[in-house]
């Protein structure tokens, strides 16, 4: 499985870069991170220039999975089912997007294959960031029948 996330803003080192790193480490699949840096501070101008580069990055044969606060909101074992499913099926090659402070624009919306909610809340990019690996080193975890995720 080739995974790669696009996502907008630039990690500095802390804490955050810290659990980024330990997940990336512990990921067996192929996984590149594109960070998406805009070079303008007013916020239309940037939300286009992200969307510019964002859809510059996209695969046409990948699965595209866009984090939105209206996506759908998937337990991890079925984000795993997911995952699997997709494996099962031929897919090899799963793009995950992550907005910036502006939001995703409606053409990027568009090129997903499903969109994915982690709640209702709205999470800073980066601690999104730090949430999505977690849930791809879960599922990882739990397709390759690991005791890591526990039920309760």
């Amino acid at each position: 499985m080739r995974i790669e996330v696009i996502s907008c803003g630039r990690l500095k080192k802390g804490p955050m870069k810290d659990l980024i790193d330990e997940y990336q480490s512990r990921i067996r699949w192929s996984l590149t991170i594109h960070e998406i840096e805009s070079r303008y501070r007013e916020p239309d101008n940037q939300q286009a220039d992200e969307e510019r580069k964002i859809l510059d990055k996209l695969d046409s044969h990948a699965f595209i999975v866009v984090l939105d606060e209206r996506g759908n909101g998937l337990k991890s074992l079925d984000f795993a089912k997911t995952i699997e499913n997709l494996q099962n099926t031929g897919e090899n090659h799963i793009q995950f997007i992550i907005g910036g402070a502006e939001g995703l624009t409606a053409p990027v919306r568009d090129k997903a294959n499903l969109l994915l909610s982690f709640g209702q809340q709205t999470w800073p990019h980066m601690l999104a960031r730090v949430l999505l690996l977690e849930q791809i080193y879960r599922a990882q975890q739990i397709i390759a029948g690991h005791p890591y995720h526990r039920e309760g």
